[in-house]
């Protein structure tokens, strides 16, 4: 027979287990229930699992509302991405989330759509649940949501940029220079002796405007720029774009040597239209990409292309979020993980 103690009456009279009833039937106090269910590394294994399954047992279902409410901050971290249908952010959050349970916190996640007004709301909504920090993708906000970020002394590390304001040097990020990616790509296009080096960009947010200004500055500086090499269109990246910005370039500026995408996909659907309509590459025309994307490596010729650190960005940043959460001071406010020339077939 169980000797494993009931709920109270008055918690069988509401239907609902309390902390406390987990506590009491585990023989440990609240506090340890609640660290042990949190998963923290500081609890003895064997109490987390007995806790665990006492907890199980009685069906307690822990209240993130009255555990904000009780310490005035959550064990919940919020997470602003632009879209889940690009493979980059699915890879930096997936190593922010692991990074982040491994520490006993939950994410909660809201997609922006990179729409400024979208992000504003979803940020005054998650900021109703008292999250315990911010990650936040881009440097590029609203008014309204910086003074959100700054009004809530909420602990926030943004992803993916690094500023080029020095009134920004503050601001806690990590992720890598798009303006130098996008200029040492157009470089080593120039140096594999490619002289007529286009730009073909999509949905155009602030990270691949960033990029285009990097290709810009190189041809400047070779004196080698035509604003008729850039191809930009403000549609959702894309492998289907990618085709048609392709068959449009070889159409009305058949003198193009070589196309720099500002993403994988659309590098990769003009490798695929290049197949359809028998144009060489790279003897035709060079054709590199951006993000070393899944698939790359498979395309036929396989793609050129920047790697960039996703996943590092992802774990990295939550990491310094957690010591910022923790109010343990940081030897510097950002964190430039660079990006890698991955020399394939295409070029």
């Amino acid at each position: 027979m169980s000797t494993t103690p009931l709920p109270s009456k008055s918690t069988r009279a509401t239907g609902r287990v309390t902390l406390s009833d987990v506590a009491r039937a585990a023989g440990v106090s609240p506090s340890t229930v609640s660290r042990a269910l949190r998963g923290e590394r500081a609890v003895d294994p064997a109490l987390i699992e007995r806790v665990t399954a006492v907890s199980s047992m009685l069906g307690y279902v822990p209240d993130p509302a009255a555990r904000a409410l009780a310490s005035q901050r959550s064990d919940h971290v919020a997470i602003l991405i632009p879209l889940l249908s690009n493979a980059l952010f699915v890879d930096l959050l997936e190593a922010a989330q692991t990074t982040l349970r491994a520490a006993g916190y939950q994410t909660l996640m809201g997609v922006t759509h990179y729409d400024a007004s979208e992000e504003e709301q979803l940020l005054r909504e998650q900021l109703l649940h008292r999250p315990a920090g911010l990650l936040v993708t881009g440097l590029d906000h609203n008014q309204a949501t910086r003074k959100l970020m700054a009004h809530s002394q909420v602990p926030c590390v943004h992803l993916m940029d690094l500023p080029i304001d020095e009134s920004e040097a503050d601001i806690y990020c990590v992720g890598f220079r798009q303006t130098e990616a996008g200029a040492v790509m157009t470089r080593y296009l120039l140096d594999k002796g490619y002289r007529r080096v286009a730009f073909a960009a999509a949905q155009l947010d602030p990270r691949v405007m960033q990029r285009l200004y990097g290709w810009r500055k190189a041809l400047q500086e070779a004196g080698r720029y035509d604003p008729t090499l850039e191809w930009l269109n403000p549609a959702p990246s894309s492998l289907a774009l990618g085709g048609v910005i392709f068959e449009q370039i070889m159409q009305q500026s058949p003198a193009v040597d070589a196309i720099f995408f500002c993403n994988d996909d659309l590098a990769q659907g003009a490798l695929m239209a290049a197949l359809r309509l028998g144009i060489s590459v790279p003897s035709q025309v060079a054709i590199v990409g951006f993000n070393d994307l899944t698939g790359s490596d498979q395309m036929l010729p396989t793609l050129t292309t920047v790697r960039t650190p996703r996943a590092q960005i992802g774990q990295a940043a939550a990491r310094m979020l957690l010591s910022l959460m923790r109010g343990e001071a940081l030897e510097t406010p950002q964190l430039d993980l660079g990006f890698e020339i991955v020399e394939r077939q295409s070029s």
